[in-house]
């Protein structure tokens, strides 16, 4: 059993901390409000206020929330690797900039803390199933310490590179699937101009040479439109970071760009 603070204990992050105490580990998290300290301890977590609580004498500290600026508040902005005890680890599952990753880990090695550079692709429901992909960045050793942790909802864990590798990873997985839903879209608008049903399409399409996840998504719903409705909130936020990213080292997007460009014209009307 391992002594764990979490900070982001939402959507994905309460999940998580569900498998974790599952796992034997005891799990401090923070709850910013009466309603989310009150799901907390119906998982058998301990609710805290501040993130410093939630460090306090932690083996690692795990951090999911939402935002590059929210995890730089979190990792950088408060007193979190001040009071993480030397020799514990702080994992990083948030999506951010690489260079923020490696800033933090940089403040981490100052103060004999490991950072692990952790972000994830799948949903609650892979959570649920212990099926979350992990794209771990870091050094080999730490990887290794936390790989048993992680096993609690993860399988599997991607050794991918030094920290910052995970995020490029993650940041490049988020590109190509947005494209290939940009891809969709001008496929289903394809479809309509020569007359077949868009669901009727993304289901037939599924089952031939031309299924991905993607793809399974809009089926799903019916509709390009309505998939990327739904999932538009985290799209945006990880091409935005690509985009920015891509344009500070002259990387180039190449055939990305366009399909990029049609996933911006697929979420512009309202959803079919």
């Amino acid at each position: 059993m391992k002594r764990l603070g979490f900070v982001g204990a939402g959507r994905m992050g309460l999940p998580m901390v569900r498998r974790l105490v599952a796992a034997g580990h005891e799990v401090c998290a923070v709850g910013r409000t009466p309603q989310g300290r009150t799901a907390l301890a119906a998982e058998g977590a301990l609710a805290v206020h501040r993130v410093e609580d939630a460090a306090q004498g932690a083996d690692a500290v795990l951090v999911c929330v939402f935002t590059d600026l929210q995890v730089r508040e979190v990792c950088l902005g408060s007193g979190l690797l001040d009071v993480l005890p030397k020799g514990g680890a702080l994992v990083v599952h948030t999506t951010v900039s690489p260079r923020t990753v490696q800033e933090i880990a940089e403040r981490g090695a100052a103060r004999s803390v490991s950072v692990l550079d952790a972000p994830v692709s799948g949903g609650p429901h892979d959570i649920a199933a212990g099926r979350l992909t992990v794209f771990a960045g870091g050094d080999g050793a730490t990887v290794d310490r936390l790989r048993p942790l992680l096993a609690a909802y993860a399988d599997p864990v991607l050794t991918v590179g030094p920290v910052g590798a995970g995020q490029s990873v993650k940041l490049v997985n988020n590109a190509l699937f947005s494209a290939q839903l940009g891809l969709v879209a001008e496929a289903a608008r394809l479809g309509r101009d020569l007359g077949v049903d868009e669901a009727v399409l993304l289901k037939a399409l599924g089952h031939g040479s031309a299924s991905s996840r993607a793809l399974a998504g809009a089926a799903s719903r019916g509709s390009t439109g309505r998939f990327v409705s739904d999932v538009r909130e985290f799209l945006d936020k990880d091409v935005a970071v690509v985009r920015q990213i891509a344009d500070g080292l002259g990387a180039r997007l190449g055939a990305l760009g366009p399909a990029l460009a049609a996933l911006d014209r697929a979420g512009a009307s309202p959803p079919a």
